[in-house]
């Protein structure tokens, strides 16, 4: 069996990676990205409803017939959904740091990866939400 060989980096170099012609480009670090499913910018009414609409008119999410479920998104459910989460969330909030739980737990996440991997300095380690901010 042959020896296998790491395309890109290694005996290559980084432009063995990119197509003829390519643009010179700087390279050589890593990025690690933690995503969230997502979580709402504050617990009033707006940033709810915000959320909300953004989150369930995703098709992958919903996936009816937008004939028939935006009727029943914008007609009943963003008009009285927003007010009750918010209501739930206002309970748990990190009123310290004006953010959700899930967000304060991400950051954290983000955080403490970032610290362990300080040894790696071509790692840089970020976090998002695939639904609210901060958005991939």
């Amino acid at each position: 069996m042959g020896k296998a060989v790491r395309r890109g980096i290694g005996e290559e170099g980084e432009k063995g990676r990119r197509p003829a012609g390519h643009p010179d480009v700087r390279s050589g670090r890593i990025g690690v990205l933690l995503v969230n499913l997502g979580t709402p910018d504050g617990h009033d009414r707006a940033s709810m409803r915000r959320y909300l609409a953004e989150f369930l008119t995703d098709r992958r999410v919903i996936e009816w017939p937008r004939a028939i479920w935006y009727p029943i998104l914008y007609g009943i459910v963003l008009n009285t959904r927003p007010a009750k989460s918010g209501r739930a969330y206002a309970q748990i909030w990190n009123t310290e740091r004006n953010e959700s739980p899930l967000r304060t737990i991400t950051r954290s996440q983000g955080e403490k990866l970032a610290k362990a991997l300080g040894d790696l300095p071509a790692v840089v380690v970020d976090w998002a939400m695939l639904y609210g901010n901060p958005s991939i």
